[in-house]
């Protein structure tokens, strides 16, 4: 890779404002990197939150590279990072020009992108010349259907490719999606060095409890058919039933936060729930392996927020067709279930979210390339479940019994040998 490739071709920008939630849901991936890291904010201003959020999410010996808007504007972003002191201005750098930037770890775009398909390629094109082995480009664009000229419909396409994560910003003017890519392989063991990444669509309660932004549009739905119904109905009393509902139901998508141990030989719970079993088990899907699996049954009064119970990069992630058996009962070994495969730095880690006999929708969130780190929340299911945690036999000793209460990210099932 050349040092300092051609800069890519800028297509038009949106008058979009990119704020606080947005900036940290572009500066996410660089917030939770722990290595030593070099990254790169490009098409920013002076006042830029996006600047703001990549300067917080910096660590002692990391250094950050900023590129302006326009080259008019370096000196009014050279003096904002003077202004945050010495520890900052010694490890922020501020060029004219994104030629005279290096290679990098994690490219920033502060702008989004909301111009044609055609210029927006060309533009994600040049800036992934700029990324290391396993580097990650964040960019957003605009959520609302028509509010871009096809850039939005290419940024959606890259990230069928290339997507490792994202997140919808609805409270933003207007509304965007922030996109993180990754065009080359990330090495495995660079999952253990980062920590699980905030999802800014959950919405905050308090400081240790969040609802995930499922139950958020379960909420919204079940007070909009309150508020038709009481429209349709003025002196019925039926609203109440829909409006009463929306609390039970967005209560079913809490997602607390939990403390996951440091020890990096503890294989934590996928899920809160009950342990159902714990036995040895043969997956002809899985590969010859023989592995311990851990099942846990999930009541519809747990959390159901899935976590990654190890460290990892998803490598496949596939869905069985199969019954709806209770979740609880030896039939629904044989229920729909989604498999995600960890490659890991003790061998291959498989999750099985299993639907039940109510449960029949299993979300995902860790696109095929993704690292993962422990404790990370990858997906939930809805509405009583089970999940399956495969362990290679011979590498991983069982800590918990059938009946043990777990939580998931926190309670430590299993310890490496």
């Amino acid at each position: 890779m050349s040092n300092s490739p051609a800069p890519p071709a800028s297509g038009p920008r949106g008058p979009v404002d990119l704020g606080d939630r947005a900036a940290r849901a572009l500066t996410a991936e660089l917030a939770r990197d722990n290595t030593e890291k070099h990254a790169l904010l490009v098409d920013t201003t002076p006042g830029s939150a996006v600047l703001g959020a990549a300067i917080d999410g910096l660590l002692p010996g990391d250094t950050l590279t900023v590129v302006p808007a326009e080259v008019g504007q370096a000196a009014g972003l050279r003096t904002e990072v003077d202004s945050h002191g010495s520890w900052v201005s010694e490890r922020v750098r501020v060029v004219d020009t994104l030629a005279a930037a290096d290679p990098t770890d994690h490219l920033i775009v502060a702008t989004a992108l909301a111009g044609t398909g055609d210029d927006a390629r060309t533009t994600i094109d040049g800036y992934a010349k700029y990324l290391t082995e396993g580097g990650v480009l964040s960019v957003a664009t605009p959520a609302l259907p028509a509010s871009t000229s096809g850039a939005a419909a290419e940024l959606d396409r890259q990230a069928a490719l290339f997507g490792v994560g994202g997140d919808l910003v609805l409270r933003n003017v207007p509304p965007v999606r922030v996109h993180r890519l990754r065009f080359t392989a990330a090495a495995t063991a660079r999952a253990e060095k980062l920590g699980p990444a905030a999802r800014t669509s959950s919405v905050p309660l308090t400081r240790g409890m969040h609802i995930d932004s499922s139950g958020v549009a379960a909420a919204a739905i079940a007070l909009g058919l309150a508020a038709a119904t009481r429209a349709a109905r003025p002196k019925s009393r039926l609203w109440l039933l829909p409006a009463l509902a929306a609390v039970p139901v967005a209560a079913f998508f809490r997602d607390p936060q939990r403390d996951t141990p440091e020890d990096p030989t503890a294989v934590v719970a996928a899920s809160d729930g009950r342990v159902l079993s714990v036995e040895r088990v043969r997956d002809e899907r899985l590969g010859a392996t023989e592995f311990l699996r851990i099942a846990v049954f999930l009541s519809i009064l747990d959390v159901h927020v899935n976590r990654a119970p190890v460290a990892g990069r998803v490598t496949d992630h596939f869905v069985v067709d199969g019954g709806f058996a209770a979740a609880m009962k030896p039939a629904a070994e044989h229920n729909v279930a989604a498999y995600t495969l960890l490659d890991t730095t003790h061998g291959r880690v498989v999750v099985a979210q299993r639907t039940g006999m109510v449960a029949r929708r299993i979300v995902h969130r860790a696109p095929v390339g993704a690292l993962l780190a422990k404790g990370e929340r990858f997906g939930l299911i809805r509405f009583g479940s089970r999940t399956d945690v495969y362990l290679p036999a011979e590498s991983a000793d069982a800590l918990v019994g059938p009946g043990d209460r777990v939580a998931g990210g926190a309670s430590v099932i299993a310890r490496w040998r």
